[in-house]
């Protein structure tokens, strides 16, 4: 919980505060953009939000900060409202988790709601009013983990529901020996006809990504938007196994049709499938100078 006497003095006044324990992981900054900024090396409120539309972003970018830094002066009354509100849709049947782990380091996860049974991509935190909200949407049949930065609660969704988790075998460790579908080799492999898994080593020596109705790629830590640099990123100060592994491991994406960028960290990016393309030769360029 925020603690008021740590109240950063970067903060306008007014309800909303972030306290000094911010650890500048950017979930509040681009979940509530018009409520939540970066001023030195942490966040802070710039502006109160003014209509119920930014108060509900800025209660949900509350709820989903990793280390419970951003606070109000006054004890929410709408906060149900803003459980509620998890999953947040993000296009069809694809939905954003919140509730942010700092066990990942603030990683984004998904939820995708299928018929045949739901998917949750990377683990976000196990919280009672997101468990209730993804029991009532139809629990979980698959947790995919991109790679071992961002399995946070894993095995706390795996108990509860009983869901089948993926992991590729070279991101194996003690806290994932247990993990039911261990994937192996470079190879795409179908988990149905429209999930298609993709090796990417770089970041990780098994990271991969998944491609979800040629259409959503979830690309946890090998890909991402910069709105900074206005482009497509791999992330070169923090790749835990070899960058010359991913920068081959880039071109692959090339031969696939998608318009979503949805990344564990770094910020998501959705254009036209042509557009998207350009983007993605244009990052693998940006990565021969990097």
């Amino acid at each position: 919980m925020a603690n008021l006497n740590l109240r950063r003095s970067e903060n306008v006044s007014g309800d909303f505060y972030v306290d000094t324990t911010c650890i500048d992981c950017d979930t509040c900054r681009w979940m509530s953009s018009e409520v939540f900024t970066r001023d030195g090396e942490q966040s802070a409120v710039y502006h109160q939000p003014n209509n119920e539309k930014q108060r509900l972003a800025a209660l949900q970018a509350l709820l989903s900060c990793p280390t419970a830094s951003i606070g109000t002066v006054d004890k929410p009354q709408d906060i149900k409202e803003a459980q509620l509100s998890f999953p947040i849709p993000i296009e069809e049947n694809v939905y954003h988790c919140g509730y942010h782990s700092e066990k990942s380091y603030a990683a984004t996860s998904y939820f995708i709601q299928r018929p045949e049974g739901n998917i949750l991509v990377d683990s976000p935190r196990f919280t009672p009013p997101l468990v209730k909200r993804l029991e009532k949407m139809g629990g979980i049949r698959y947790m995919y983990l991109t790679h071992r930065d961002d399995i946070a609660d894993h095995q706390k969704f795996a108990q509860d529901f009983g869901c089948l988790r993926i992991l590729h075998e070279s991101e194996i460790s003690s806290s994932t020996r247990d993990v039911e579908i261990q994937l192996s080799g470079e190879e795409p492999f179908n988990l149905t006809s429209e999930l298609l898994i993709i090796t990417v080593p770089g970041h990780t020596k098994g990271h991969t990504v998944l491609l979800y109705k040629n259409k959503f790629l979830f690309t946890g830590d090998h890909l991402a938007w910069s709105d900074r640099l206005k482009q497509l990123v791999a992330f070169r100060n923090f790749c835990w196994y070899s960058w010359d592994q991913l920068r081959k491991s880039m071109p692959k994406l090339t031969n696939y049709s998608f318009e979503w960028i949805l990344p564990g960290h770094g910020r998501r990016y959705h254009a036209d499938v042509v557009t998207m393309q350009q983007q993605l030769k244009k990052c693998i360029q940006w990565m021969e100078t990097v």
